[in-house]
């Protein structure tokens, strides 16, 4: 099998800490597993599918509308005081430090960044997060879109470089970056916050055999208490990882079904 922390690898620092953690959970497991190296732009849609992923972060949109099902492993418990010791995150609505904009209204009319449209946190969250602000289908919020742009960074990068004016970024990746990337950040200000749902899992392809899946658990379920990994939970801004069952995922559809009935089937 394979395991991979692309999604939250945001830089080479945190790349070389998830792949520690992955590998002392493999270890402990005591499964046949290898970290692989996945980087952007190939399509995680595409790693998601792999018959051999044993254990991968993957977003929980299209991980709800998967067939079959992959097996949800856990979810982390990010350490920063706002995430109240739960297995959450939203978006940050992101602008340029000395921008003008103050509030979502303000951004309404701009341009606007995107990651993937199947990405909860780069698409999805703004797009339930506007819907209230539509008044027509037919006539756009934004003065243009600007993506996919594949990765929080480049959403980040789209903004500091003026291509657009406000971008979403995944809350946990925000922190990752404040944390190894404070000169980057400084640059940036939240101007709104979407709401909090449940922070992308780990998992396994469907069919991964059952005691598999429990020894993965297991070891998950320890990073928290591991001495040895005291300083790679600092640097990854983890409490440790907590079973979740799939079906939590679903507030995520619940949220994309209710923008298409206030009128807003898509960011524009």
């Amino acid at each position: 099998m394979i395991a991979n922390a692309r999604m939250y690898a945001i830089d080479a620092v945190t790349a070389a800490y998830w792949r520690t953690l992955l590998n002392w959970v493999i270890a402990r497991a005591g499964v046949d597993c290898e970290v692989i190296d996945y980087p952007p732009p190939q399509p995680l849609a595409t790693l998601w599918t792999r018959a051999d992923l044993g254990c991968a972060f993957m977003c929980g949109y299209p991980l709800m509308h998967a067939a079959p099902l992959p097996v949800v492993l856990a979810a982390m418990r990010p350490s920063p005081e706002r995430y109240r010791h739960q297995c959450v995150y939203w978006t940050d609505l992101i602008v340029r430090a000395d921008s003008t904009l103050r509030t979502a209204a303000d951004a309404l009319g701009t341009r606007l960044a995107y990651t993937t449209e199947d990405s909860q946190s780069g698409y999805q969250a703004p797009r339930r997060f506007f819907a209230p602000f539509a008044g027509s289908p037919s006539v756009p919020l934004f003065a243009s879109m600007v993506g996919p742009l594949i990765t929080p960074r480049n959403v980040v990068r789209a903004v500091l470089d003026g291509d657009a004016e406000v971008g979403p970024l995944d809350s946990y990746a925000h922190d990752l970056m404040r944390r190894h990337q404070p000169e980057l950040t400084a640059q940036l200000r939240t101007i709104a916050t979407t709401a909090r749902t449940p922070i992308p899992p780990l998992v396994a392809a469907a069919g991964t055999p059952t005691d598999t899946v429990s020894r993965l658990r297991d070891a998950l379920g320890a990073v928290s208490a591991a001495d040895e990994l005291s300083s790679v939970r600092d640097a990854l801004l983890i409490e440790g990882f907590t079973w979740v069952d799939a079906a939590n995922y679903q507030v995520l559809i619940d949220a994309a079904h209710e923008a298409d009935r206030l009128g807003y089937p898509r960011l524009a």
